[in-house]
């Protein structure tokens, strides 16, 4: 089938983010496997990342997150990324593990509490300023666990002041990415526990202000898609955290739980026009048991078939299926395109770029995991908290 000059417009342009924490070791809440070869410092995350973009040439930007990568100078780590072919993305605060936070943190009732999160916020913006980021993205573990033991609209009006002040300090091409999680660490209630509590926030901050949608972070049957399209709709998508759910917030590679729900996601992207660098496409994952690099080489590979399945959506007889009540001629338009083979497709692209058009066994071949396993002896490994 002849491909579109678009489509591999776009599948050449897409890039896709990955998150420092997914190269240290990390899991569920009831263990963290380590492994070898894993990195120590922030610099040898980057490194790792180095090799996600060499291989797959979609993947050249590195979300941090703070105070999981502190270092003492911040340009300085912007320059190695750069020496490395990368760029320093999304700034991750972190407002989750401190014990004052028991309460939570902006939403605490302890104005201490509140003042040391609002505090590490701005942090964080100045660390965007140094590494030239454009997004601050914040998750707010917030919410209480019993009726009555905090006013829920007085934790909605702390939690507005704290990003108003976020807000304000941001530069003029700077955003706020405000996540969304419908429960854990809080069950009672959650202070950001859905998209339409984000989008009310966002909206009264103003232009700067998106949402981000984290796909495990809703409820079982929820209709991500919807949610994607009405945001589009709406000019208020910033992004995504892509990663796969059975359960929860399982945090597992990107497609691999349900493949279909990421291209029904990814066909909104297309058609609401959000197939651009103002949403940022970005891989949240926590690796348990799975080797590292290569998962998220996965988790890369699969977003880039879900979006050339979405690209490959023949729209025209789609929308004419549509307008003639066609229910089961329109879905067949869908499925047509999800059943394609796209890898083929893939594979020639990334020939073209000069890639191996393999990169999962470019990377079991390039001798990078025996390498690291052997230099990186002694030291801590970085991980949840570190």
């Amino acid at each position: 089938m002849p491909v579109p000059s678009a489509v591999t417009a776009a599948l050449t342009s897409q890039a896709v983010e990955t998150p420092s924490w997914a190269y240290g070791n990390s899991g569920t809440r009831f263990k963290v496997f380590a492994q070898e070869g894993v990195p120590r410092t922030p610099r040898e995350k980057l490194e790792d990342a180095a090799q996600v973009h060499r291989l797959t040439g979609a993947a050249p930007s590195v979300a941090l997150h703070i105070p999981w990568d502190r270092v003492d100078d911040y340009a300085a780590l912007a320059t190695h990324a750069r020496d490395l072919g990368l760029r320093i993305g999304t700034i991750n605060a972190n407002v989750f593990q401190d014990d004052a936070y028991r309460l939570g943190s902006v939403c605490s009732p302890d104005p201490a509490a509140r003042r040391a999160a609002l505090a590490h916020l701005l942090e964080c913006v100045d660390i965007m300023d140094a590494t030239g980021s454009r997004d601050l993205k914040l998750w707010f573990a917030d919410g209480t666990n019993y009726p009555g033991q905090d006013d829920i609209r007085e934790r909605q009006d702390r939690l507005s002041e704290a990003l108003a002040a976020v807000y304000e300090r941001l530069g003029a091409d700077q955003r706020l990415l405000l996540e969304y999680k419908l429960f854990e660490p809080s069950f009672y209630t959650t202070d950001v526990p859905d998209w339409g509590t984000s989008y009310a926030h966002c909206l009264k901050l103003g232009p700067k202000a998106r949402v981000v949608v984290d796909t495990g972070h809703h409820a079982p049957g929820t209709n991500i898609e919807f949610i994607v399209a009405l945001l589009l709709r709406e000019g208020k998508l910033g992004g995504f955290d892509f990663n796969s759910r059975f359960y929860a917030d399982d945090d597992l590679m990107a497609g691999a739980a349900d493949p279909f729900q990421l291209f029904r996601i990814m066909y909104e992207v297309v058609r609401g026009g959000g197939l651009t660098p103002d949403v940022a496409f970005m891989l949240d994952q926590c690796h348990n048991i799975e080797p590292k690099i290569p998962a998220i080489i996965r988790s890369v590979l699969n977003v880039q078939e879900a979006t050339a399945k979405a690209l490959l959506v023949d729209r025209e007889a789609l929308a004419a299926a549509q307008r003639a009540g066609d229910v089961l001629g329109a879905n067949a338009v869908l499925m047509d395109a999800y059943n394609t083979d796209v890898r083929p497709l893939l594979a020639e692209l990334r020939a073209g770029q000069g890639l191996d058009p393999d990169p999962v066994a470019a990377y079991a071949r390039s001798g990078w995991a025996e390498r690291i396993v052997a230099e990186r002896v002694g030291g801590r490994q970085a991980g949840w908290g570190a």
